[in-house]
C-alpha cells in the first residue's frame, strides 16, 4: 500500500491543524510583532509597522479627499467627561485603565510606590468622543463653523482580559474620525460616506471583500443612535469587524454642550458622528490571505515589493552585485497606483535557500534571484509569493512587466477572497438548520437569516457563541420569519462566530 509523502510547510501547525496557533506562528515567522512586558500589549516590529504605515498613508489620503483634517487630543480624559453620557460610560467602564496618582516615591525598602493622589482620576482614552466633544463645544458657535470634520491618528487603551496580537490587544493603534453637523441629514450622510471609504479601502487595497451593514441595537457603539460596520470573513470562516462608523445623533452634543446659532438665530445642538479603524486590519490581512508557508500580502499593502537575492561565489561577488544594483536602478520610479514600488537588495550572509524562505514567510510579493549564469544571459529568476515555482525572464522583460505582475497578484488575491466569501454565505430559514450550521464540528461562515428585534438576547446565540454581525445594506426587503423569534419581518441579518 503506497502512501503520499506528507507535504512540509514553513508554518507548523497548519491552518487545518490548529488555526489560532497557525495565526500566531505566521506573525512570528514574518517578524511582524512580539508580546511586550506589559500584559496584553505588543511591540510592532518594522515589517508589521510598515504595513500599518501603508494603511495610514492610503486612508489618510482618502480622509483628506473627503474634507477631513488631522488633529490631536490628549491621551488622558477626566473621569467626569465619561460620566456625562451614561450609555457611553456603561459600555466602556469595564475596559478603562485609570490614572490616580501623579508621582512615585520610594518606601523604606527603596521600592517605588504611587504617591501624590490626583484630585480627579484620569482615564487613558478608550475612545475620544467625550474629550473631543469638549473641544468642539468651544470651536462651534455658529452654523458657519459647521461641518467640523476632524480625524485623529492615536493609540487607545482598553483593558482586555483575553488578547491576541493585532486582533485584540489592550493597547492598539487606530484612527478615529469625529465630525459635527448642522442637520441630522448631513450627519447621517457622513456616517454612510465613511463606511463606504472603509469598504472601498478593504477591497481595493487589502484585497479583502467585506459586507457593509448596520448593526443590530444590541451591537451598537455605546451612546450611538446607529452603528454601521464592514465585516470580512477569515479563512476559518469567522467574521472580522474591520471598521465602524457611528451616527451619534445629538447624544454627545447634549452631553458636551456642542451648540450653535442657526441662520434664524436659534440655538441648536449639533449632530455628530464618529468612525474608526485600527491595527486590527493587519490581523485581517494575515487571516484573509496567508497560507501554510507564511504571510501573503497584497502588493498594495506590502512594505517592500521586490527582493533581489544575489547568488555568487566570493570571486563573483563584485560583478553580481553590480548587476543587481543596475536592476534596482531600472526599477526605481515605478508605481502601483499612487504608491512607489520598493526594492531591496538582500546581500546578507545567509544561505540562498534560507534567505528565500525568509522572504516567503514575510510575504514579499516578488523574489528575484540573480547569479552568474543569469548575468550571462541578461536574465533573472523570478518567484511570485502567491504562485508555485519560479520562472526565468529577461532582465528588461522583468523591468517592463513588474508593475503588471504585482497588480495581477493584487487582483488574484481579491478574486480568491471574493469567491471564498460568496461560497460561505448560506441562507438559513429555521432554528434547527441554524443550530446545525453553527454546530461545533460544522465549518461555519455567514448565516443569512430573517431577523426581528424580538430575537435580541435569544439564549441559543450565547450557547453557540454566535453574534449578529450586521444587517446588510444591499438587501431586498423580502418578507420572511425570524429564525429565532418566529416573528414576521422583512429584515435579514448575517450571523457568524467572530473575532
Amino acid at each position: 500500500m503506497s502512501t503520499q509523502p506528507k507535504v512540509r510547510h514553513a508554518i507548523s501547525p497548519t491552518r487545518a491543524e490548529n488555526y489560532p496557533e497557525w495565526y500566531q506562528q505566521v506573525i512570528k515567522a514574518a517578524d511582524l510583532a512580539e508580546n511586550s512586558p506589559v500584559r496584553g500589549c505588543m511591540v510592532i516590529k518594522p515589517w508589521g509597522y510598515g504595513i500599518w504605515e501603508n494603511i495610514q498613508k492610503v486612508l489618510d489620503h482618502k480622509f483628506k479627499e473627503t474634507g477631513h483634517q488631522n488633529a490631536y487630543f490628549p491621551l488622558l480624559i477626566p473621569l467626569r467627561f465619561l460620566q456625562q453620557e451614561a450609555t457611553h460610560v456603561d459600555g466602556f467602564a469595564k475596559e478603562c485603565a485609570v490614572v490616580t496618582h501623579h508621582r512615585l516615591e520610594a518606601d523604606e525598602d527603596g521600592n517605588l510606590q504611587p504617591a501624590g493622589k490626583l484630585d480627579e482620576p484620569f482615564v487613558i482614552r478608550p475612545t475620544s468622543e467625550t474629550i473631543i466633544g469638549e473641544s468642539f463645544s468651544r470651536w462651534v458657535q455658529s452654523y458657519r463653523d459647521l461641518p467640523l470634520l476632524i480625524n485623529q491618528w492615536a493609540n487607545v487603551m482598553r483593558w482586555e482580559m483575553r488578547t491576541r496580537m493585532f486582533l485584540r490587544t489592550s493597547e492598539f493603534l487606530w484612527q478615529e474620525g469625529h465630525t459635527a453637523h448642522a442637520t441630522e441629514e448631513e450627519a447621517r450622510e457622513e456616517t454612510v460616506r465613511m463606511l463606504h471609504v472603509y469598504a472601498d479601502f478593504a477591497r481595493d487595497y487589502m484585497a479583502m471583500p467585506v459586507i457593509k451593514g448596520r448593526k443590530t441595537p444590541d451591537e451598537r457603539f455605546p451612546g450611538a443612535v446607529e452603528t454601521y460596520a464592514i465585516e470580512g470573513l477569515m479563512q476559518d470562516r469567522k467574521a472580522l469587524q474591520a471598521g465602524t462608523s457611528h451616527f451619534l445623533g445629538q447624544n454627545f452634543s447634549k452631553a458636551s454642550n456642542i451648540q450653535f446659532l442657526d441662520p434664524q438665530g436659534v440655538q441648536q445642538f449639533a449632530w455628530t458622528t464618529s468612525w474608526g479603524s485600527s491595527t486590527r486590519l493587519i490581523g485581517g490581512l494575515i487571516m484573509a490571505h496567508s497560507d501554510d508557508d507564511g504571510l501573503v500580502l497584497p502588493p498594495l499593502m506590502a512594505p517592500r515589493h521586490i527582493a533581489i537575492l544575489p547568488i555568487y561565489k566570493p570571486e563573483e561577488k563584485e560583478a553580481v552585485l553590480a548587476y543587481c544594483h543596475k536592476l534596482k536602478a531600472a526599477l526605481q520610479g515605478k508605481f502601483l497606483r499612487e504608491l512607489p514600488i520598493y526594492v531591496e537588495i538582500d546581500d546578507r550572509d545567509i544561505r540562498g535557500g534560507e534567505k528565500a524562505w525568509q522572504h516567503i514567510k514575510k510575504g514579499t510579493p516578488i523574489r528575484v534571484e540573480v547569479g552568474p549564469r543569469d548575468m550571462q544571459s541578461d536574465s533573472v529568476f523570478v518567484g511570485q509569493r502567491h504562485l508555485q515555482g519560479k520562472v526565468s525572464m529577461s532582465r528588461q522583460g522583468f523591468v517592463d512587466t513588474c508593475e503588471t505582475m504585482l497588480m495581477d497578484m493584487q487582483a488574484a488575491l481579491l478574486a480568491k477572497a471574493e469567491a471564498f466569501l460568496q461560497a460561505n454565505i448560506h441562507d438559513i430559514h429555521d432554528l434547527e438548520s441554524f443550530k446545525a450550521f453553527f454546530a461545533e464540528e460544522a465549518p461555519g461562515g455567514f448565516a443569512r437569516c430573517h431577523w426581528h428585534p424580538a430575537a435580541i438576547g435569544h439564549p441559543v446565540l450565547a450557547e453557540l457563541k454566535v453574534t449578529p454581525r450586521c444587517l446588510p445594506l444591499d438587501q431586498a426587503g423580502i418578507e420572511g420569519v425570524c429564525v429565532l423569534s418566529g416573528e414576521k419581518t422583512t429584515e435579514q441579518v448575517l450571523f457568524a462566530r467572530s473575532y
